[in-house]
């Protein structure tokens, strides 16, 4: 136990000092704590002292870490998804939907182009190359849901149009992303039997039933009976204790846990006081204590010495072109082709091109499988971070304000409007 105290403390104060660092710069809070991560791992901290890394980091102590980092993601999703405006969503239904689909093909198609020179240089041998499609076109396409809503929150740009709009776009990127997650690893053996995709979109279709169909009426009843009623302990246990089940439903199914806990926020009654009094009793521990490891976390499994050689470098800025073109040239023009204006267009793109730690987790899932290599591994985790690094310096580039200053975005275009 006061190993585990002792990581907590040292993994506490990096994070939070690279982060302080971040925001120095300009940058989000989360790029400097995925960089504390980094600097406490085997790259930094581990080649400068490796006995005192190992004392202080075993790996095989790093469980007590994934656990408490799981459970601060699941609790902030619910955070972010409590607080979407469903108008600003249905104002934006066609720009979601077209931006959402197109930042998922294009990056996909562009990945899968390069995938067979790709295979060749850094696949493990035994890969096919189906299953390497797959898995790379999921890497480029897919978009960090957790971290852009922080990024969002820090910018207090969550509430607005298009904040809402970015978060649903991502939203259902990652949605598509698992699914197509879930055919590659159907595609490769497994030493233990798992649930077929048959079976998973069986039990989805019925999660979805009882969360849409059962629980978000149900809050909407509540919420014509309980305007004036203030949050108690035990509702609010209730509440936490649903937003977990659904969680775990959804990590039963296959998909991931936070997909689960992102609906159960969306399912969440709203009513102003309790959506205040659940922000401030869960945020300040969420955000200061749980979600620093799981950024921090993902660094510290991160090797970046093996980043060596003209080739490996000319790859990985393949990689970031390939992957940063077709994630904000999809999304842009389909939401120039819905209306919006040429700036917010690109935002949205740049927006949607943060990839962060959903991309790691994704990466860690094709290292296990033995589908990348170590190498092209740590290409695409350089790719993460740079994505995730630029989507600050890109929404100032482009003038896009903080907070509530932002102008609402135009409605798309309609039919009688476009023939004129």
């Amino acid at each position: 136990m006061s190993l585990l105290l002792l990581q907590m403390t040292t993994v506490l104060l990096v994070t939070l000092f690279c982060g302080w660092v971040a925001r120095r710069f300009g940058q989000s809070r989360v790029v400097g704590e995925i960089i504390g991560g980094i600097l406490l791992g085997p790259s930094v901290f581990g080649r400068i002292a490796p006995h005192a890394s190992a004392a202080l980091l075993p790996q095989n102590s790093l469980g007590a870490f994934d656990i408490l980092s799981t459970v601060g993601l699941i609790l902030f999703l619910f955070l972010i998804g409590s607080q979407l405006d469903y108008e600003h969503l249905r104002q934006q239904k066609a720009t979601a939907s077209l931006a959402s689909g197109m930042s998922i093909i294009l990056p996909f198609a562009m990945a899968a182009g390069i995938a067979h020179s790709m295979r060749i240089r850094f696949a493990p041998t035994n890969v096919g190359s189906l299953p390497f499609v797959l898995f790379l076109g999921v890497s480029m396409s897919i978009t960090a849901f957790p971290v852009l809503a922080r990024i969002l929150e820090e910018r207090r740009m969550q509430t607005t149009p298009l904040g809402a709009t970015a978060l649903m776009c991502a939203a259902v990127d990652d949605v598509c992303a698992w699914f197509l997650l879930a055919i590659a690893l159907t595609l490769i053996p497994h030493k233990d039997a798992a649930m077929s995709l048959e079976a998973r979109f069986v039990w989805l279709v019925i999660y979805l039933i009882v969360m849409l169909g059962v629980v978000r009426p149900l809050a909407k009843w509540l919420t014509r009976r309980n305007t004036s009623t203030e949050l108690s302990y035990e509702l609010l246990g209730t509440i936490i204790a649903i937003v977990l089940a659904s969680a775990a439903a959804t990590e039963a199914i296959g998909i991931h846990p936070l997909f689960g806990a992102f609906l159960a926020g969306i399912c969440f009654p709203r009513i102003p006081s309790w959506q205040t009094s659940v922000r401030k009793r869960l945020d300040m521990l969420v955000s200061v204590l749980l979600l620093p490891f799981f950024f921090a976390l993902t660094g510290m499994r991160t090797h970046l010495d093996l980043l060596s050689g003209t080739s490996v470098w000319f790859w990985t800025a393949v990689v970031l072109t390939v992957a940063i073109g077709g994630k904000i040239g999809g999304a842009a023009l389909a939401a120039r082709w819905t209306g919006q204006t040429w700036k917010n267009a690109l935002a949205l793109g740049a927006l949607l091109n943060c990839r962060g730690l959903v991309e790691l987790i994704v990466l860690n899932i094709a290292y296990n499988a033995h589908v990348f290599s170590p190498t092209l591994f740590t290409m695409l985790v350089v790719m993460a971070l740079i994505t995730t690094m630029i989507t600050a310096p890109l929404l100032d580039i482009l003038g896009i304000p903080k907070g509530g200053d932002q102008p609402p975005l135009p409605p798309p275009l309609h039919d009688d409007a476009a023939t004129m």
